[in-house]
């Protein structure tokens, strides 16, 4: 019984380092998507079957009440505001800034371990006097709540 015992345990703890190799390799990052940006003034739509992603237009769209966040309200100059998003986005770990237009940010977050990579996106309207946001991850069907915190986590930064 102890020799299965310790088969399973060596064979769990080589499956682990495995994972953890390919990871770092870059094998969970997943494809770029070209489908991102503005589209008739709304970002990409949440996947309904998924629970991997959360949009502030989420209404606009099929969702679940999974996929909704309120988005980043401000006060004054929405270019302002855009450029102190942008600038927190960028000192943020982890991140890099694929695209900083006047109103349009899109940055990639990879995981530390296994570098599974996330899409995120921010759009400035400033006739609504918000910048709407949205956040995904290219691989797997749920995100343990990593992309509903990225963005609570920008917004508290973008309050202070």
């Amino acid at each position: 019984m102890i020799k299965i015992i310790r088969k399973i345990a060596i064979l769990l703890f080589t499956l682990s380092i495995v994972t953890i190799i390919a990871g770092q390799a870059g094998l969970f990052g997943g494809k770029r998507p070209t489908d991102l940006g503005l589209h008739d003034g709304k970002l990409k739509a949440p996947l309904s079957e998924s629970s991997n992603s959360i949009s502030s237009q989420a209404t606009l769209h099929p969702h679940s009440d999974h996929h909704i966040i309120a988005p980043l309200t401000y006060h004054g100059d929405g270019k302002g505001a855009f450029v102190k998003l942008t600038n927190i986005v960028r000192n943020m770990n982890n991140a890099t800034v694929i695209a900083a237009e006047p109103t349009y940010l899109y940055a990639e977050f990879r995981s530390r371990l296994m570098k599974f990579t996330d899409d995120v996106e921010f759009a400035l309207d400033e006739q609504a006097g918000v910048i709407n946001m949205r956040s995904a991850s290219r691989l797997g069907k749920k995100d343990f709540g990593a992309n509903r915190k990225r963005l609570e986590s920008i917004r508290a930064a973008f309050k202070s």
